[in-house]
């Protein structure tokens, strides 16, 4: 069975909910409102911009893999 890796909005997802942080404290250093913040938890989308800014905020990388 082949191991079906995490989409990179799943990434975030992760990252978000393991920081400690807490989404008070990552929308007052992204300028997300809490309120989205809490939807994109739940399944909701966020801008590219916002998905940048979070992914700044949690220190994650984007790399691009080469499954060649």
């Amino acid at each position: 069975m082949t191991r079906r890796s995490l989409g990179f909005i799943d990434q975030v997802r992760r990252a978000l909910k393991t920081s400690g942080a807490s989404r008070y404290a990552l929308s007052q250093e992204t300028g997300i409102p809490e309120a989205s913040l809490s939807r994109f938890l739940h399944g909701k989308g966020l801008s590219m911009e916002s998905l940048d800014r979070l992914a700044d905020a949690l220190r994650l990388e984007v790399t691009v893999r080469d499954d060649g």
